[in-house]
């Protein structure tokens, strides 16, 4: 049976569509559009003059033809909407501000406070919006990626006594009302694992484990293409697991890699700077590598006998510090102890994913509130 809507509703799919393909595309003229979104000429032309009027998109010029007329070009207005995208970490607190398109605005950073988090924090936001030409409520939405996990029956931070002033209150409604928009706060791990399957090498993906070693110690776990958190958001909180040798926290830590890479004559001050120096350390090098690879697939063993993924992505500075030489030792090391033969490779976002990865978050909470467009992941 042939299904035909309203006049209205077909409408508001065609607006849908064609906002979609130009967030997606960039800049099109009217024939480009009206290829991709299948509309003839006069519909197109229509949909584009009534999503100017609304204030949906804009015109950007001209586009030369050849011999023949120049073509305008239409993009979405990325005045529209504004997002903020903060990642916290024991060291700083890191604001990106983008309009609704995608484009950053504005970058702002300031080191962790020790006391008075939630003060610096929201003075930081104000800054980074600032900077961006905006006040506070100009924002439709910030995403807050943070160590840890926030219990949804409390909204209390968990799993991360290293950031002060934050653990013993309601933190999205806290937020909230200091910045007086919408919240939503995302463990920075997560967030890390959504980019990859947005941009990264978890693309088509729909079951994967990002496992991030060192620095914060934690994983992300994607099952059926949906991120899993758990009852108290606490899934992938992989840092008090017990392995062999103990707590896995304390045998993956920086600490704990410099401790190691000295048993292998390697003396540096950080598990990263020791990581990078094994690489070009020759037989030393190898064999601390080897042994790192070894606890770090200690951990990894309990994940994938329990879902045996298609991927696993190892992340963070440690990890990158490695590289593929690392992702080659942990995938040797992981097959002398689990069944699944699960390839292990190096998450391909480098440049600040958990930031990254809360901007997306945050354009598509906006991109649904203003567009109407459904969210993703």
């Amino acid at each position: 049976m042939t299904r035909t809507g309203s006049p209205r509703l077909l409408r508001e799919i065609n607006d849908r569509a064609a906002i979609e393909t130009l967030l997606r595309s960039g800049a099109m003229t009217r024939a480009e559009l009206e290829e991709v979104i299948g509309l003839s000429k006069p519909a197109t032309a229509q949909l584009l003059a009534r999503l100017e009027e609304d204030g949906m998109v804009v015109r950007t010029g001209l586009r030369g033809g050849g011999r023949g007329p120049r073509a305008q070009m239409w993009a979405v207005n990325g005045g529209v909407g504004y997002v903020a995208a903060v990642a916290l970490s024991a060291e700083l607190i890191d604001v990106a501000i983008a309009d609704i398109t995608g484009s950053l605005l504005a970058e702002h950073s300031v080191p962790m406070p020790k006391e008075n988090t939630l003060r610096i924090f929201r003075e930081t936001v104000q800054k980074a919006a600032v900077l961006a030409g905006l006040s506070l409520d100009a924002l439709s939405h910030v995403v807050v990626g943070t160590p840890g996990a926030v219990d949804p029956a409390t909204g209390h931070l968990g799993f991360a006594p290293h950031l002060p002033g934050l653990e013993a209150v309601d933190l999205p409604s806290t937020l909230r009302e200091l910045l007086g928009t919408s919240v939503s706060i995302e463990n920075d791990i997560n967030l890390a694992a959504l980019e990859e399957m947005s941009s990264g090498r978890a693309v088509g993906l729909r079951n994967f484990v990002l496992f991030w070693p060192a620095d914060e110690i934690g994983s992300a776990v994607v099952v059926n293409g949906t991120l899993l958190r758990g009852v108290t958001g606490g899934a992938g909180e992989i840092d008090s697991m017990q392995v062999p040798g103990g707590r896995y926290g304390d045998l993956v830590d920086s600490d704990a890699i410099v401790a190691l890479a000295a048993e292998y004559g390697i003396s540096e001050p950080t598990g990263l700077e020791a990581v990078a120096h094994a690489l070009n350390a020759g037989t030393e090098g190898k064999a601390f590598l080897t042994a790192l690879a070894h606890k770090i697939a200690l951990g990894l063993a309990n994940v994938v006998c329990v879902l045996d993924p298609e991927l696993v992505l190892l992340s963070g500075a440690v990890a990158h510090a490695g590289g593929e030489t690392l992702c080659d030792l942990v995938a040797a090391e992981l097959l002398k102890l689990v069944v699944p033969r699960t390839p292990v490779h190096l998450a391909q976002i480098t440049a600040k994913p958990v930031r990254s990865g809360a901007l997306h978050s945050g354009l598509a909470v906006a991109r649904e509130q203003v567009f109407g467009l459904p969210q993703r992941s």
